[in-house]
């Protein structure tokens, strides 16, 4: 089998939420520091830049995380106990709030790891090809969530 490639969801409210902290210096008494503008600009560049080289790649027996092709971390297939839905907003490697939360066996460092596939549901069906003894709990039918689209603004 060869490695599959995903690569992260890029949130558009997440960006436009790091984009309005940077902006909140800017506005003192009601005028535009345009330095400050300027910083705020080349970060926002910099945070889509760094976003879009986000990418999680399968192989037969790893889940490796890679940021432009330097790898992270990887995390074994054998360890994975479950998948479900998770919008935590803790820092991870996934620019988007709608991800998945990948539950580790209790001899791993982490009980948990966070992911933000793209194509969710071939990554998904990847997973339990490759491991079938994973319990996969990821359901798009709760109500609330078609009332808050809002987690769905990713690209």
């Amino acid at each position: 089998m060869e490695k599959k490639v995903f690569r992260s969801r890029i949130s558009v409210l997440l960006n436009v939420f790091v984009i309005s902290v940077g902006l909140i210096p800017m506005i003192r008494a009601g005028e535009i520091i345009l330095p400050v503008l300027y910083v705020c600009i080349g970060l926002a560049v910099f945070f889509a830049f760094f976003c879009y080289g986000m990418r999680y790649e399968i192989t037969e027996k790893h889940i490796v995380y890679k940021m432009w092709g330097a790898v992270s971390f990887k995390v074994p297939l054998s360890g994975i106990v479950s998948v479900e839905r998770s919008y935590n907003p803790l820092s991870a490697p996934a620019a988007s709030l709608k991800r998945l939360k990948i539950s580790l066996s209790k001899q791993y460092k982490f009980p948990y790891v966070l992911a933000s596939s793209v194509r969710e549901k071939e990554f998904l069906e990847m997973l339990k090809t490759l491991n079938p003894d994973i319990y996969i709990r990821v359901s798009e039918k709760k109500w609330w969530h078609r009332i808050y689209r809002i987690w769905d603004w990713d690209i």
